[in-house]
């Protein structure tokens, strides 16, 4: 009893519901709240709504595309923005993840990594600390790091340094707070550590 009426409420809550992709094409006006604002102010025009600055996204394609379209950000800049590539593989925080044209929708967080991107022969290879991968159905990746260099403009030594000196405080730690601190230091540089070395 319990499970068909549960499974009803579910049918009907998923034939309604509109998935992030399927935004319509031209943007909707809030009708409801430029109404309101002419009684209220009819010789203004009334501001924007979080509406108006909505884009909608592109609909997912019938077919596979051969690209992926990746959009790497940092908090300060964009590493890359709308750049084509045959493939990414993200460090998620369940392991490496391959990503190509075609992927499933999928959120996941990233741990310490390396960001590889693949263009043809060419490979790109990022650092990053942690962040965010948002995959859409519509093979557009959006990725959105705290914290992240090129593999090649790292310094070996000062990782090596930086380990030593976390591991170090992470053995002297006398509060939570301390070891949580260095704990995160002695897992990015481990990661660090890694990435250069594998």
């Amino acid at each position: 009893m319990f499970r068909r009426a549960t499974t009803g409420i579910l049918a009907r809550t998923i034939r309604t519901r509109l998935f992030s992709t399927d935004l319509p094409a031209a943007q909707i006006i809030d009708s409801t709240f430029a109404e309101a604002w002419k009684k209220v102010a009819p010789n203004l025009d009334p501001p924007k709504t979080p509406l108006s600055f909505m884009q909608p996204r592109p609909p997912t394609p019938s077919a596979i595309p051969s690209k992926l379209t990746v959009n790497f950000v940092l908090p300060y800049a964009s590493e890359i923005s709308g750049k084509e590539v045959d493939m990414v593989i993200i460090p998620a925080s369940t392991g490496q993840m391959g990503v190509l044209p075609g992927h499933v929708s999928t959120i996941t967080e990233l741990k310490p990594g390396v960001l590889s991107v693949h263009e043809g022969n060419e490979v790109k290879k990022y650092f990053v600390s942690s962040g965010f991968a948002f995959i859409h159905a519509n093979s557009i990746a959006d990725i959105v790091a705290i914290e992240a260099a090129p593999l090649d403009q790292i310094d070996s030594s000062l990782v090596q340094k930086g380990l030593a000196d976390f591991t170090q405080k992470l053995s002297s730690a006398s509060t939570d707070l301390e070891k949580a601190e260095a704990q995160i230091g002695v897992d990015v540089h481990s990661a660090l550590n890694a990435a250069l070395t594998g």
